[in-house]
């Protein structure tokens, strides 16, 4: 989640949000196409339990559900900004959203895990594809004003992150087949809608070299901030895979807490975080985060035996992750000079790295007791803070260039996280 702020004025909340909303069809069409997006990575946790029982895998095996579309989407990101430079963003993001429909055809069919491991890869590609550009079309079609596509691609974010795991969980009550089917059938009427109502922008962006996003990595800032993100990651994604094993609810009732969850994640990125930016140091904001979610996860890992305060941990983690997500990203383009859309397929890229590691190696630690995968991505958390900490001269220019340049455009604003 990106929190980008343009430095524009502020108007009056009587004219600001009837111009808010009063967006052309084309940002309503890619605003519902991310939010289906975002579903599908929530939409998992509820029904792995039952995927683990229906398909006979061990939970660990499961977790390669996200460990395979994460791996996917890291590799592709390194990608995106050279492919979208030659077919335009509009053209990347409608392949990507086709391959996402196709890849949860194929989740629905998948008759082992293995092959849903392979559709889930497959996910992955069109995730990478899509999301890289989603917020670059949104900027383009509503003409440019880029502090409004944010507020809607944060909330498509937000609803997509809230909304997938209750619908999984509710469609995993017929069968786990079924959320896949779902998604499927809501991501064709997205794909269908970028067809009818989105338009190329006509101008052709300034071409990417194929290896920009590797050499960005010789810049120390976003070098140094790209390990931090690595290591969150790793204990992002053990939130994400083991937790609704921990549980020990009915598909429903994962889909409920991970609800709350998304609900917290969308709050604190989309009003907490970039308030707190606007007053406090970016660097020290992030820091102090990452240090409460250490803390978060190690009182996860003590209440692993109380379901009600296993409850509360992981919405506190959801609030905390979004914030996180936010400031991370912010950090990532500020802190280097490199144009946008270098910098994010290389800090994306690397990132997701991390969460496809971090899945199954704290799932497999569940052997050493139900906490231990939670006690993992607290030290994750903590040496990414205390890494962050050594640096933080390092990445000290994110904290001098927190507001956008209203030179922002659509050819060099990516995503640079889900």
């Amino acid at each position: 989640m990106t929190a980008l702020d343009t430095g524009t004025t502020s108007t009056a909340p009587e004219t600001t949000a009837p111009r808010l909303l009063s967006q052309p069809p084309a940002v309503w069409a890619i605003a519902f196409a991310a939010m289906i997006a975002f579903m599908g990575i929530g939409l998992v946790g509820p029904i792995l339990p039952t995927v683990a029982a229906t398909l006979h895998a061990a939970p660990v095996e499961t977790s390669f559900l996200f460990t395979s579309y994460l791996a996917v989407t890291a590799s592709a990101m390194f990608f995106t900004s050279w492919l979208s430079t030659r077919i335009g963003t509009r053209a990347v993001m409608i392949l990507g959203l086709s391959v996402i429909a196709l890849a949860a055809v194929g989740c629905a069919l998948s008759p082992t895990i293995g092959a849903l491991i392979a559709c889930r890869a497959v996910w992955g590609l069109g995730n990478a594809l899509f999301l890289s550009t989603a917020l670059a079309s949104i900027v383009s079609a509503s003409g440019g004003r880029s502090e409004h596509a944010v507020i809607f691609y944060e909330a498509a974010l937000g609803i997509g992150l809230a909304v997938g795991p209750l619908v999984g969980g509710l469609l995993g009550e017929i069968g786990w087949f079924a959320a896949f089917w779902g998604t499927a059938s809501l991501l064709a009427v997205g794909v269908v809608a970028l067809l009818t109502l989105v338009r190329d922008p006509g101008h052709a962006a300034q071409r990417s070299s194929i290896g920009a996003p590797f050499r960005a990595f010789a810049d120390k800032g976003l070098l140094a901030i790209s390990v931090v993100a690595f290591l969150y990651n790793a204990g992002f994604f053990v939130t994400l895979s083991y937790t609704p094993y921990a549980l020990e609810l009915p598909a429903v009732g994962i889909g409920l807490v991970m609800m709350g969850f998304g609900i917290g994640l969308a709050i604190a990125g989309v009003l907490i975080a970039p308030r707190l930016t606007k007053r406090y140091s970016v660097v020290w904001v992030l820091f102090w985060f990452l240090v409460a979610f250490a803390a978060t996860h190690v009182a996860a890992s003590l209440s692993a035996g109380s379901r009600p305060l296993l409850v509360v941990c992981v919405v506190l983690l959801g609030v905390e992750i979004g914030a996180v997500n936010t400031i991370l990203t912010e950090a990532a383009m500020e802190a280097t000079t490199l144009p946008r859309a270098v910098a994010s397929s290389a800090y994306s890229g690397f990132r997701f790295f991390g969460g496809a590691i971090g899945a199954p190696v704290g799932t497999a630690l569940a052997v050493y007791g139900v906490g231990a995968p939670y006690e993992a991505a607290a030290v994750s958390a903590a040496v990414g803070a205390a890494i962050l900490f050594a640096v933080r001269r390092v990445v000290g220019r994110a904290d001098h260039t927190a507001v956008l340049s209203e030179r922002t455009t659509a050819e060099d604003l990516t995503l640079g996280d889900a």
